[in-house]
């Protein structure tokens, strides 16, 4: 939320790669998409075989993190930026509650947001950057360049 209005905009990455059909075990272009839709970030993956016609479309699952890494690498990483003057305390809550880690790794991973330094991909970062606005932190995703 931001100032009181929750944040419904939708940004997405996505990627087309090769996998086997489920059909008949040719091989088809598959297209999948990671998408930040209002507060949640889901993947999506649909494909049409051109040899048997069979289609499939898979939505709201998880990003498999080879996939995960064709994104950062055809799209490239995004940077979480919070503004001084931060509360390190609620930074730390909101890391806790959105990556399930415990006091010893948010410790680190505040460093790297301080720092500039933490990133992942645009809807991710942008998941982590809505989280902490709506807890009245100043913060921002953009993309980096390496």
């Amino acid at each position: 939320m931001r100032g009181g209005i929750m944040e419904k905009s939708i940004l997405v990455e996505s990627i087309r790669y090769a996998a086997v059909c489920q059909g008949c075990g040719a091989e088809a272009e598959w297209c999948g998409v990671q998408a930040l839709v209002g507060e949640e970030l889901r993947w999506d993956v649909e494909s049409t075989c051109p040899a048997c016609g069979f289609a499939l479309a898979v939505c709201g699952g998880d990003l498999p993190e080879e996939l995960r890494g064709r994104l950062l690498s055809e799209h490239g990483r995004a940077r979480l930026r919070v503004a001084p003057p931060t509360r390190n305390a609620a930074i730390m809550r909101v890391l806790r509650a959105e990556l399930g880690i415990g006091l010893d790794g948010v410790r680190a991973v505040l460093e790297q947001v301080l720092t500039g330094q933490y990133s992942g991909t645009l809807p991710e970062m942008e998941l982590l950057a809505r989280k902490l606005r709506a807890s009245g932190i100043e913060a921002a995703a953009s993309r980096t360049v390496d």
